[in-house]
């Protein structure tokens, strides 16, 4: 008998970040290939949903008009009895904040299971936009109660799983890495070369790509002061970023001030994915030196286009990448950031093979990724209202292909 499951979040498109894709992907292939669904998220303005199974939204209001996203109130009575009406046999929440909440008071009203993904760093995000630390406490500790109420927690990486930590989570987790939305290989060889004509790129020049939010935090200065270094060197190449970000007039001028900017293409944000699929196949390298990303899904973005990555060692990003066969990988300052991509340019086969493995190893498609979660979903339930071996015991290692 099919299940039918509720994927809820605190945001759903066309609110597009790394959970809502995330969240969108899930329903869209649980309905697809394993049961019933159902999308449970806050309401967004003037959004007409038309997806082939049901997107239930509930009140909410805007936090910040400078932001896109709507602050979910999911806690009327009416509310509750509608969800409760569908008889869902599970709740798989991927933010713990509304959603969490939300997500306790069905299950605890039907005694069905709960599953928790943790993403990202929330701990950043609440600290940057609430005003004292008593209510960035108050955030965190509803966050921990949240995650420790579900029957099986969820993590995107180790590094994610470290983080969940440190705010006071004290139970288990199990890693369950995202998946990719794109095919495995590189795009269509002719639009690769009409971009790169469109970007004005001449052949022969390497080719560079940053993708992900134009923000300090993502240590893009490391990447500058390396490209600065291979320029006073003498090395010609092309560093394209494909994203924004509030600070991205700061890094421009930083950018301008390093003497590097005819090298640097700003492709703003790229919303088409067979587009985006293009940037990474025209790239040479993938240069991502960040190490607050909790999960490096556009690393793993790169390697189905096999386009390999430079990352920093440790990094949670640089999880499951083998130095030198899957990706490379530098200590967390220019000089050997630079290094690093010097290297790479003396071999450039060798570039290319690790570009082969990456998309051979690394990947992970998201029709795999979810396919493993559905199996968990099945032995909770079966199991249930029996309590599984990671809820107040030790965790158990998720089987899935990378």
């Amino acid at each position: 008998m099919k299940l039918k499951v509720a994927v809820m979040n605190d945001a759903f498109p066309p609110t597009i970040d790394g959970t809502s894709s995330t969240a969108l992907n899930y329903a869209n292939i649980l309905h697809k290939n394993h049961c019933d669904v159902m999308v449970i998220t806050p309401r967004a303005p003037h959004v007409k949903d038309n997806y082939p199974y049901e997107v239930f939204r509930y009140d909410a209001f805007q936090f910040n008009k400078k932001e896109q996203y709507q602050f979910g109130w999911p806690f009327r009575h009416s509310l509750r009895e509608y969800v409760w009406s569908k008889n869902l046999d599970l709740m798989h929440f991927h933010c713990p904040i509304a959603s969490g909440k939300f997500a306790r008071i069905i299950a605890q009203g039907q005694k069905i299971p709960i599953v928790a993904t943790y993403h990202t760093k929330y701990d950043y995000d609440i600290r940057k936009r609430v005003p004292t630390k008593a209510l960035q406490d108050f955030f965190l500790r509803f966050i921990v109660t949240n995650m420790s109420a579900a029957d099986e927690v969820w993590v995107v990486s180790p590094g994610a799983g470290e983080n969940l930590k440190s705010i006071g989570y004290k139970g288990d987790y199990i890693v369950m890495p995202n998946g990719v939305d794109f095919p495995r290989g590189k795009a269509d060889e002719n639009k690769v070369n009409e971009l790169r004509k469109e970007l004005k790129i001449p052949d022969g020049i390497p080719v560079f790509l940053f993708v992900g939010r134009i923000m300090w935090y993502k240590n893009l200065k490391i990447t500058v002061d390396a490209l600065k270094i291979l320029k006073d060197k003498g090395f010609d190449f092309r560093f394209v970023m494909v994203g924004k970000g509030t600070d991205e007039r700061d890094i421009k001028r930083y950018i301008n001030k390093s003497g590097i900017s005819e090298k640097c293409i700003y492709a703003g944000k790229i919303s088409d994915r067979e587009k985006l699929r293009c940037y990474y196949s025209m790239a040479d390298a993938f240069l991502f030196p960040s190490t607050f990303d909790s999960h490096g899904l556009v690393v793993r973005e790169a390697a189905a286009c096999e386009c390999p990555s430079l990352l920093i060692r440790n990094s949670s990003a640089a999880y499951g990448i083998e130095e030198g066969v899957t990706g490379f990988l530098s200590e967390e300052n220019a000089v050997d950031f630079a290094e690093a991509i010097e290297d790479m340019l003396s071999d450039m086969d060798k570039l290319k093979e690790v570009g082969k493995n990456a998309g051979e190893k690394i990947y992970l498609s998201w029709t795999d990724s979810v396919a493993a979660a559905y199996e968990r979903y099945e032995n909770l339930c079966k199991n249930w209202p029996y309590p599984l071996p990671c809820k107040g015991g030790k965790a158990v290692p998720a089987e899935t292909k990378q």
